[in-house]
């Protein structure tokens, strides 16, 4: 039988969560022992992560950031909003980059095992992992995996592309957040894109709905996209392809505690999930540091209870969708905006949207709510 090594904490999956944990832990002066268990390489996780950030944040994440912009537009049918903001950059992040920095500040306390899981169990009242051969008795387990979505769950799913222009593009300033001029027909669709450069560009094919297509239709509205933009793909770089939860997770009870996107940490009316992470991960960290393993809960109830009366009015109204999201913008600046999207707005921003909102949709979903809960 192989030998068990103890160890203070397990950290399973090297995400977004596990690996902001195990670099803020490295960090601290807590002489906790720790190991992530990652079977990937960050090359092999790379995708883009985009956040509203501050100055701070920027200088904070800056060796990963590969695009930033102070402006952002929403566009329908009808025309378009385009935002802007003093204070805050919609950014992203190239998530290789990000995670290959977290790594690099790893130390002898707090370890990367190139592994995954064989099994995990509770032993003695503690947790035990095995993982390429050998064993971990953890007194804490920190596990960063979702669980499987619920048949029939509200996601938001995306098929993108980074591409190399064969023409020079202009615009290069504003980031497109969502242009719904798409088929609309299959559940709340819109092309996302962000302009690198002259010659670069992410863009995604994403989806608010119930069902997942198949990665050619996000291909083929891609390039309808690009057809009527008048551009033409020179390269393609990579292509990446996800799925974002949009319902609350069904938490796993047992041992181990749910961290990130597992723990509902997903914006649930957005999808945006880097900043409430970070919070999370800052705070669990502190909690750490005083002897308590409690995972904090970065999302308030009440702004998730608020995001599920929207998603309600979403699924019960298609035909409101574009409308809702368009309305949204125009009611509010481009700081209110985006304290708005990572869940800060207040009492001013929160009656805007309210005030601009269609009144009868959402008071039925909220009485349909009220209703289950009786």
């Amino acid at each position: 039988m192989s030998q068990v090594t103890e160890i203070d904490i397990a950290i399973i999956g090297g995400g977004s969560a596990g690996m902001t944990l195990a670099s803020k832990l490295a960090a601290s002066t807590y002489a906790s022992t720790a190991v992530v268990f990652e079977p990937k390489t960050p090359l092999e996780r790379d995708c883009c992560w985009s956040l509203w950030s501050t100055p701070q944040q920027r200088r904070q994440l800056n060796a990963a950031i590969i695009g930033g912009w102070d402006k952002w537009r929403l566009i329908d049918n009808s025309g378009e909003v385009i935002l802007d903001s003093k204070i805050y950059e919609y950014t992203c992040l190239s998530s290789a980059k990000y995670l290959q920095s977290c790594e690099d500040s790893l130390n002898n306390h707090v370890k990367l095992k190139r592994s995954s899981i064989d099994q995990v169990g509770i032993a003695n009242n503690k947790g035990e992992i095995s993982a390429d051969g050998m064993r971990y008795s953890a007194e804490t387990i920190f596990d960063s995996r979702l669980p499987p979505l619920r048949d029939n769950s509200l996601r938001q799913h995306f098929l993108g592309w980074e591409i190399r222009t064969q023409k020079a593009m202009t615009e290069l300033d504003i980031a497109t957040l969502m242009d719904f001029r798409v088929d609309q027909s299959r559940g709340l669709h819109f092309i996302y894109a962000l302009p690198f450069s002259e010659n670069h560009l992410m863009l995604e094919s994403t989806m608010i709905s119930k069902k997942l297509e198949n990665k050619q239709w996000y291909r083929d509205a891609m390039v309808s996209w690009l057809g009527k933009q008048g551009i033409e793909i020179a390269e393609l770089v990579r292509e990446e392809i996800g799925v974002i939860p949009m319902e609350e997770i069904d938490q796993i009870k047992s041992k181990k505690l749910s961290i990130g996107a597992a723990s509902g940490a997903v914006r649930m009316s957005s999808g945006y999930a880097f900043n409430s992470i970070q919070e999370q991960m800052t705070g669990l960290v502190n909690n750490i540091g005083r002897g308590e393993i409690s995972v904090p809960q970065p999302i308030p109830s009440y702004l998730t209870k608020i995001d599920e009366i929207f998603n309600g009015v979403l699924l019960a109204n298609p035909e409101l969708a574009v409308d809702i999201f368009m309305r949204t913008a125009k009611a509010l600046n481009g700081d209110q905006f985006a304290s708005f999207m990572i869940g800060s707005a207040g009492i001013k921003e929160w009656s805007k949207i309210i005030f601009s909102m269609p009144k009868i949709p959402f008071l039925r979903q909220l009485w349909h709510l009220m209703v289950e809960k009786w």
